[in-house]
């Protein structure tokens, strides 16, 4: 092994990374300053769906605002792995059917307390990067070994 590669990866691909945890950070405003709350999440139809409860900091924080969503998985044996970035438009999820739907989903609060607002955040950027080890060409010793 010798030095490593980034690379850019596609919506498509962050979409589909997204899709393979469970958890992921938060970032919104509280009291005109950053706040970030580490949630576990629903990928649904290509949103970002989070529980939380309706008159608690995040529900507040995050109604009709512009939020971000960071997801990431490392080795940190390897030196490498992934990360992705989602901004968008968060908004209260209101409509009576949306949300019997999405409690069949698997969206099950990890935290303790009534989790029963949903916040739904539509991806406007979507920006990810793969930190891979790379291989020198021609180096064969990994094979022998």
């Amino acid at each position: 092994m010798s030095g490593t590669t980034l690379e850019d990866l596609s919506r498509d691909e962050c979409l589909r990374l997204v899709g393979l945890v469970a958890v992921g950070r938060i970032v919104y405003t509280r009291q005109a300053l950053p706040a970030v709350e580490l949630v576990n999440f629903a990928l649904d139809h290509g949103d970002i769906v989070i529980g939380t409860d309706s008159g608690g900091k995040l529900a507040a924080g995050t109604r009709g605002a512009v939020v971000a969503f960071e997801v990431d998985s490392l080795d940190m044996a390897a030196h490498a792995g992934w990360s992705v970035t989602i901004v968008g438009y968060s908004l209260a999820v209101v409509d009576s059917e949306e949300i019997t739907r999405l409690r069949r989903v698997g969206l099950h609060p990890w935290g303790p307390g009534e989790h029963d607002h949903f916040i739904r955040i539509a991806p406007t950027i979507v920006d990810g990067r793969r930190l891979a080890a790379k291989r020198l060409t021609g180096d064969d010793s990994a094979r022998h070994s």
